[in-house]
């Protein structure tokens, strides 16, 4: 298996979860009340999952190892926006969640930003996905050797292995301060 497998087996999961949130954005302009559990969820899945897990993996290993290999001009190009799309996300995701939490505790007006934040993330990651997978993905993919993309397999297994330790040491910590 090449190391673009599992980050587009990840791109159809973060897929499911857009449908999911667009099926909510949908009810909630219907008039419905807003599914506190499923936003909740949401939010922690594009925070945990979308951004630190699997742009995480990008970012820290996949593109750190191509920053160091003699690329073509427009996939470095491409690196760089993908980059700057993962922060234009991460700054989305704060701002869904900020708008969330003022929902939450009662403030109504909050229910139309949360709707842009979503409508945003909802446009926002289909094109980034499609970027990634078609356009960056499978080139750059060329070059890394069989051992290399191996070594970059296995360290993918060992980042993974990491996430849940991190998640949790960073929910204590946050529950302690709190």
């Amino acid at each position: 298996m090449k190391p673009i497998g599992p980050m587009m087996r990840e791109h159809r999961l973060i897929e499911r979860m857009l449908r999911l949130m667009e099926q909510e954005l949908d009810l909630i302009k219907a008039g419905k009340k807003l599914d506190q559990v499923l936003m909740d969820t949401a939010v922690d899945f594009l925070r945990t999952y979308a951004d630190r897990t699997h742009h995480g993996k990008e970012e820290e290993i996949f593109f750190r190892d191509l920053a160091t290999k003699d690329i073509a001009e427009d996939h470095r190009m491409i690196m760089n926006d993908l980059i700057e799309e993962h922060a234009f996300a991460r700054g989305e995701v704060r701002a869904l969640l900020d708008s969330n939490r003022r929902l939450a505790s009662g403030e109504s007006e909050a229910t139309q930003e949360l709707v842009g934040h979503l409508e945003t993330l909802i446009k926002f990651y289909p094109g980034h996905i499609e970027k990634e997978d078609k356009r960056f993905f499978f080139p750059t993919q060329e070059y890394f050797s069989k051992d290399e993309q191996a070594a970059m397999l296995q360290e993918f297994a060992d980042f993974d292995a990491r996430m849940i330790h991190e998640k949790y040491s960073v929910l204590v910590k946050n529950l302690e301060e709190a």
